[in-house]
């Protein structure tokens, strides 16, 4: 372990250190590798919040370890840090979660899946007993997603960010629901994240062109505009040999995220009407062949159908599906270059769709026990708080970074290649505005996995529809035995 101690003055911290080292700020060759975005690096960041000059309270950063351990799920944190963490060395770029040093400390990320629960089964075997590990295991950092936040919000596993020197300040020109949704009950914001996650349709414009007469966001819009019109739509698209979408679970998001209430109250589960009419529609779309039956997310078949080879109009993405998934799963060879002319790179668009929602976003937590508060305090702060780190991510990788100024600012005049020179920042500024998370609940991620698992069985039409409910009901008590079903 390192025998020393760091306490600073944050005003010091965010007057000069962090914010000379930000990624586009042309500091010397000891920061992460530059940001080549297309966009002219001069632009100015907006500042917003309090002055940053203003005295802050001291922290007491203790002793420092010798390991930084990252508790994720897959690789995109290590690439963002690869890629815009001042002071971060990879190992190995090609493969950033194999870990480097971040100022002189080691950096290792440890990496479980979050299928059938799998993450969050690995931090609730760590996290408890965190504080007593051994110094080189302690988690220091670990993620969460919005499905089951509150879970780890709400537990003594996670510190409150201003323990690791997180100010109010910092967090000033954050979109509000990314802060409400990691404030604990007691009023603690426990977790940051340096993305905003608002959705749209994503479609083709080849398609547009060729069944609607035009591929104008603005235009397609009217034909997407709600779920009557949707249909409406979905019937020309299978006239033309097309499916709208391209399995049962596109829409879900669209209907989930509109609930009129959390999945549990009290310990009592009760499925949404928007749950109910997500069953009826996909339904419909399936016996009138508007999809892929059998088609699920994140299969070989859904994944081809956003290729070349495929024939859907229109997947529902947002920010970081738009550049980390459908981008990549459009291209024609998975190997080569993210360049117009590959695959279909440059004939996808997007419109805001039927309704408004989100989907996903990923936030940072500091683990109670960790004994790195120093370089968690940095990483919370260049990763979602300075400004200019911001709008490089967007401008580099088009991930729809944590800063309503900065992205007010980049969206008076951006262009994606990606999405034939589409501005869909602009867009994003507007649906980010209408994000609503007061009905999120710890046992999202159970419930929406659960329901959608469960009807899958009837969509393919080897289950009634009150089996597939028994069914999706019986699995959530037995999950989750504390809780009981509403009729």
């Amino acid at each position: 372990m390192k025998k020393f101690k760091k306490v600073i003055a944050l005003s010091l911290a965010l007057a000069m250190g962090l914010s000379l080292a930000a990624c586009t700020s042309g500091a010397d060759d000891t920061t992460a590798p530059q940001p080549t975005g297309g966009d002219d690096d001069t632009t100015a960041a907006p500042q917003g919040g309090d002055d940053t000059t203003t005295a802050a309270p001291e922290v007491d950063f203790g002793e420092q370890g010798d390991v930084l351990n990252i508790y994720v799920w897959n690789k995109e944190f290590a690439e963002r840090m690869r890629d815009f963490m001042p002071g971060f060395e990879v190992d190995d770029p090609e493969n950033p979660t194999n870990g480097g040093t971040l100022n002189g400390t080691r950096v290792e990320f440890i990496v479980t899946p979050n299928d059938n629960n799998g993450y969050q089964d690995k931090l609730d075997s760590v996290l408890p007993n965190n504080e007593s590990a051994a110094a080189d295991d302690k988690v220091d950092i670990f993620l969460i997603e919005a499905d089951y936040a509150l879970k780890y919000v709400n537990s003594p596993v996670s510190l409150p960010v201003s323990e690791v020197g997180i100010t109010d300040a910092d967090t000033a020109d954050m979109y509000q629901y990314t802060k409400d949704i990691c404030t604990s009950d007691d009023g603690q914001l426990k977790a940051v994240s340096w993305q905003a996650t608002p959705g749209l349709f994503a479609y083709r414009r080849d398609i547009a062109k060729e069944v609607l007469g035009t591929d104008d966001p603005d235009e397609v819009q009217t034909y997407v505009k709600d779920w009557a019109t949707f249909k409406e739509t979905a019937a020309k698209m299978k006239d033309k040999g097309y499916t709208m979408v391209a399995g049962y679970d596109d829409t879900y998001r669209t209907y989930s995220n509109n609930m009129s209430k959390p999945w549990v109250t009290d310990g009592v589960l009760t499925i949404d009407q928007k749950i109910l009419d997500w069953i009826a529609d996909t339904k419909e779309f399936t016996d009138n062949g508007y999809l892929n039956k059998g088609t699920g997310l994140w299969s070989d078949a859904w994944a081809k159908e956003q290729g070349p080879d495929g024939h859907t109009f229109g997947f529902f993405y947002s920010t970081w599906g738009i550049n980390f998934t459908l981008a990549g799963n459009s291209k024609a060879d998975a190997e080569g270059p993210d360049e117009v002319g590959n695959g279909i790179w440059g004939q996808y668009a997007v419109c805001p769709g039927p309704e408004p929602y989100y989907w996903g976003g990923t936030w940072i937590c500091a683990a109670n026990g960790t004994d790195n508060k120093q370089l968690v305090h940095d990483i919370m702060y260049s990763m979602t708080c300075d400004p200019d780190v911001a709008l490089s991510i967007t401008k580099e990788t088009l991930d729809y970074t944590n800063n309503q100024p900065a992205m007010e600012e980049l969206a008076k005049d951006f262009s994606s290649d990606f999405l034939g020179g589409q501005n869909h920042i602009a867009l994003f500024v507007d649906a980010a505005k209408q994000i609503d998370m007061s009905n999120t609940c710890p046992y999202d991620q159970g419930c929406n996995e659960g329901i959608q698992t469960a009807m899958r069985e009837y969509f393919d039409g080897t289950v009634d529809y009150d089996k597939a409910l028994e069914n999706f009901k019986s699995a959530i008590t037995t999950k989750y035995p504390e809780l009981t079903v509403a009729d």
